[in-house]
């Protein structure tokens, strides 16, 4: 990843400092150009400091590091971001430090973000196509991050696993449909897969963005929307069957 600052000194040699210590860079590790030239002036009227733009080439995993650094340093969260495993295509990311459940959110939610964030800021200068669509990111060159804390999105994995064969045996004792929540593209994906080892049961999904959810059915059965743990709708009522119309009842009425 390409990183680029400005900075000025006395000399050209201490502006590249700097512009390193801001990179968090080894000063032999970056190139710099030279913008303007110290000048010394005259009796200490009109002079000024060098002015340099330094470049640094740094590692994805450490410009994820230090975006999330910065971050958690914004929130005053006391944590720090350690990379548990990378290759050309993924890095994982483990966030260690007490009381992080303001870090998570509920259900996860500013875990995502921050997941979200450090993959925008890492691939800023790939394509990096829907993080949320796999076959969208695999045709990018986009790394893909995955962040966890304190183990959560494997107890929560265990949990949406769970809450699927509830709600499969909801379906198939009482024979109604059942809206789950709505959750992330993630999430919805161990749902789905969870369902599929359990005969008589399928899914879809219905909805839009942050709204998109999963309908589980009994095979068979017609899948409409409805709300969230409920029977999705009931059956249209018969026509009336009276002796008379409407417009018969009313003539009536009217008399």
């Amino acid at each position: 990843m390409k990183k680029e600052v400005v900075a000025t000194g006395k000399t050209i040699e201490q502006a590249v400092e700097i512009g390193a210590k801001e990179l968090n860079m080894d000063k032999d590790d970056v190139t710099y150009e030279v913008l303007e030239l110290p000048k010394k002036g005259f009796l200490g009227l009109g002079s000024s400091d060098a002015k340099v733009k330094v470049f640094g080439t740094m590692s994805n995993s450490a410009a994820a590091v230090g975006f999330i650094e910065k971050i958690i340093g914004h929130m005053k969260i006391n944590a720090m971001p350690k990379v548990i495993g990378e290759t050309d295509d993924e890095i994982k990311i483990d966030i260690i430090g007490e009381n992080l459940g303001t870090l998570i959110g509920y259900h996860g939610e500013i875990l995502d973000s921050l997941q979200y964030l450090t993959y925008l800021a890492v691939n800023k200068d790939a394509d990096p196509g829907d993080p949320s669509d796999e076959p969208s990111r695999e045709k990018s060159n986009a790394v893909k991050i995955s962040i966890d804390i304190e183990n959560y999105r494997k107890k929560r994995e265990e949990t949406l696993k769970q809450l699927a064969k509830k709600m499969a045996d909801r379906v198939l004792k009482y024979g109604r449909n059942v809206t789950l929540e709505p959750m992330n593209a993630y999430e919805r994906r161990i749902i789905h897969s969870a369902i599929q080892e359990i005969e008589g049961v399928n899914t879809h999904s219905i909805g839009q963005e942050n709204d998109r959810r999963i309908v589980v059915s009994k095979e068979g059965m017609p899948a409409y929307g409805g709300r969230p743990g409920f029977s999705q709708r009931r059956p249209p009522r018969a026509p009336y069957s009276g002796g008379q119309n409407r417009t018969e009842r009313d003539k009536n009425f009217r008399k």
